[in-house]
């Protein structure tokens, strides 16, 4: 091959994978759990998430006291916590409080001021935190990242079919990756279940580059979009989150603390 017909291969292919340079593109990759969640609204949410009109309560995510039976070669995070945490804010059904790690920053930051080390008149102060009206426990219940093996028995069972060459071995590549989660809603003031739900999701690793499909089989975010057995436990949490919004959405608002000052209002 000439110097110009080498030349000429590079250019056709740069437009479809860069000639071989490598690129890291900002907001590529799509997940059904994405984008952000403040003051500004839910941005680059999924259209498949289900909203509320308004927040119906303060609301606290606690980590199962079960815990999460999940396999070490999923590489996941130990907890999908941060993860229901966003798409809880995105629904704009809740005022998310933090009971974890922004917890025990608030608590560090009121004992340096006891201490002395920080300013007197600092703005982190006793009495000034919202209480969680409304507490969430997420359960996974089940994930099984290779529920298609039974394929291979069915091919070889069928004559017509077991004789294609090569079948039987494209069809082992084959794994469906299934989840069913469950999310908790009580309510602290009474100690009551108020509603409950579960989520469901499968997708089809065909085993060529990880290829998915599946109604929310592309689902991750925060950690869980690096495999595809996280892509559909976070796009199980998804659809449960959805079911739980129309419990939700029958609750009579309880009475909520002032909305966060912005720049165009100042709350109260």
């Amino acid at each position: 091959m000439s110097k110009r017909q080498l030349a000429s291969v590079c250019m056709l292919a740069a437009l479809a994978a860069g000639c071989g340079e490598k690129k890291t593109e900002l907001g590529e990759g799509g997940s059904v759990v994405s984008g952000s969640a403040g003051p500004a609204g839910a941005s680059g949410a999924a259209p498949e998430l289900t909203h509320c009109d308004a927040p119906v309560a303060t609301l606290a995510l606690a980590e199962n006291p079960q815990g999460y039976t999940m396999r070490d070669n999923y590489q996941l995070p130990a907890s999908p916590v941060p993860l229901i945490k966003l798409i809880a804010q995105q629904s704009g059904c809740f005022r998310v409080v933090d009971r974890a790690a922004g917890l025990r920053s608030t608590i560090q930051e009121q004992e340096l001021k006891e201490a002395g080390i920080v300013r007197s008149n600092s703005t982190v102060a006793k009495g000034k935190g919202y209480e969680a009206q409304y507490t969430l426990v997420p359960s996974l219940t089940f994930s099984e990242q290779d529920a298609g093996r039974g394929l291979v028995g069915i091919i070889g069972a069928i004559p017509v079919l077991r004789d294609i060459a090569g079948l039987v071995g494209l069809v082992e590549q084959v794994k469906l990756k299934e989840a069913q989660v469950a999310l908790l809603l009580t309510d602290n003031e009474t100690t009551e279940q108020l509603a409950a739900s579960t989520g469901s999701a499968r997708a089809t690793d065909l085993g060529v580059g990880g290829l998915l499909a599946g109604r929310l089989g592309g689902g991750g975010g925060l950690g869980w979009s690096n495999t595809n057995e996280g892509k559909v436990i976070a796009a199980a949490f998804f659809d449960a989150h959805n079911k739980l919004v129309v419990q939700v959405r029958e609750l009579k608002a309880k009475e909520l603390p002032p909305a966060v000052p912005t720049k165009g209002k100042t709350g109260g």
